[in-house]
């Protein structure tokens, strides 16, 4: 997997996939025809670059993800995380919970995944 980010357009596509997984070549160029406006032409374009990035696949007709929706989304926070904050959690705590309270129930969830994550380490 290449340490690619997916652009605006790109997410939007590939929601379309992780939505309708698996589904043939000619039903995503229906999908992407009736909600991003695109050419069949424009479909097979961006999907072949996702294909070759190694997000997904297009392998006789059927297109599914090679990453889930989670893991794209983990790999861009940890990528943003990385960029911002020299890739320090703790730093981006700091600045996420500085102009915003949490709830007690978010403050007990981080609570336990903190916990889990401790536990797990230490196995």
């Amino acid at each position: 997997m290449s340490d690619y980010k997916l652009g605006e357009v790109e997410t939007r596509f590939a929601e379309l996939i992780w939505e309708n997984e698996p589904l043939s070549s000619g039903e995503l160029v229906k999908h992407c025809a009736e909600k991003l406006g695109w050419k069949k032409s424009t479909t097979y374009t961006v999907l072949k670059k996702l294909c070759d990035k190694g997000y997904f696949r297009n392998e006789d007709g059927a297109v599914t993800s090679l990453i889930s929706r989670e893991g794209m989304q983990a790999q861009e926070s940890r990528r943003f995380v990385e960029d911002t904050f020299g890739g320090s959690l703790p730093a981006f705590f700091a600045a996420f919970t500085s102009e915003r309270k949490l709830s007690d129930k978010e403050v007990a969830d981080i609570r336990r995944m903190i916990d889990a994550y401790g536990k797990e380490a230490s196995e």
